[in-house]
């Protein structure tokens, strides 16, 4: 009896309707639950069945990427809120955040990268200008500065160049050739400062270019206007 059901529904989905007829009727059957539960498994097998289930599948995940790529899809000027792509616990986060921390950012570019939110919020907001690639190139760097190990120094030296320095490399930063030439010879026998020179460079280079226009950027000042509501 069930199959017999099943039949005819399917049949309804696979047949053509007339112009201009109303096919609300099709979706709105009301069936048995046990009934309901059979013909959900014999549909599954139906190709117009398995084609809704993959519709329904791929409706969930547009969602969940949409929540996180809202702010991307934008100039980083048009975006309101960072703690959309902070990491962990954003809320936790500006809960923590206070405005005389988040003020002395302006202090100076290093001021800023010795703050942990301040990273934070620099990250998400080179996000934006799709170039994290220079902030995370430095904070590799220092990372690699405390590496104690020799035979690890070495593995860790060439890894940060293949994946930031040499050309054409995955998240390539953006320096001259005689700097690029230079770390290279490094690579022969790395030490703590082999990166020394690139990395001054991209330091520098986000201190003249990307810094002022976070200190601009409406990303930054709402961040402010945030924490001053909290104390108020």
């Amino acid at each position: 009896m069930y199959q017999e059901s099943t039949d005819s529904v399917t049949q309804g989905f696979t047949e053509p309707c007339p112009a201009g007829a109303d096919t609300s009727h099709i979706f709105s059957v009301a069936l048995p639950t046990t009934r309901q539960s059979s013909l959900t498994r014999n549909l599954s097998d139906h190709p117009l069945g398995k084609d809704l289930q993959a519709m329904r599948t791929g409706q969930r995940q547009n969602k969940g990427m949409r929540t996180r790529l809202g702010c991307l899809s934008h100039k980083s000027d048009s975006c309101s809120d960072f703690t959309a792509i902070l990491p962990d616990k954003p809320n936790r986060a500006l809960k923590r955040l206070s405005t005389e921390e988040a003020t002395r950012w302006a202090d100076s570019f290093d001021v800023l990268l010795s703050h942990k939110y301040g990273v934070a919020a620099f990250r998400a907001f080179l996000k934006t200008e799709f170039s994290e690639e220079n902030l995370e190139f430095w904070l590799a760097c220092e990372e690699f500065k405390k590496t104690r190990s020799t035979a690890k120094l070495v593995s860790k030296a060439h890894r940060i160049f293949e994946e930031f320095v040499d050309v054409q490399a995955p998240r390539e930063v953006n320096i001259d050739f005689q700097t690029r030439e230079a770390t290279r010879k490094n690579m022969q026998e790395p030490s703590l400062t082999c990166f020394d020179q690139a990395q001054g460079k991209v330091h520098s280079l986000m201190e003249k270019d990307s810094y002022p226009r976070f200190l601009r950027s409406k990303m930054y000042l709402d961040l402010l206007s945030q924490s001053q509501r909290r104390l108020s």
